[in-house]
């Protein structure tokens, strides 16, 4: 049984950062054996991925948060994080963690968070 839940949104001026926290219950299973996600979903957009960071320790970047956000992971603590900087009011969105597991970071189906807020003006 997964559970994640993100923590961190809110509303920030242009130009301003947040860091989004994800905690994930991965009962039966080991959270380092996960891909970790974070995805995005504005009003009337479909869902776009922002970043993951696999089992490896490897982080990739997408879209326009790209160069701009920072994944971070704590094994430890079974958490990632999303560190975003110099938001615009377009990063305006439900922001949700994901997690697969396995070697692959494809998240259709995995697991997923109920979402964060965030909202930039």
């Amino acid at each position: 049984h997964v559970q994640l839940v993100e923590s961190g949104g809110g509303s920030v001026q242009t130009g301003g950062s947040l860091r989004l926290s994800c905690i994930t219950s991965t009962t039966g299973y080991g959270f380092f054996g996960f891909c970790m996600g974070w995805f995005r979903q504005a009003p009337g957009k479909e869902r776009e991925e922002v970043a993951s960071f696999d089992r490896f320790g490897v982080a990739t970047y997408y879209g326009s948060l790209k160069g701009r956000c920072t994944m971070s992971r704590d094994n430890a603590k079974n958490a990632v994080y999303l560190q975003m900087s110099n938001l615009k009011p377009e990063d305006t969105a439900v922001y949700y963690c994901a997690a697969v597991y396995g070697v692959d970071c494809e998240f259709d189906p995995g697991y997923w968070g109920p979402g964060t807020q965030v909202t930039v003006s």
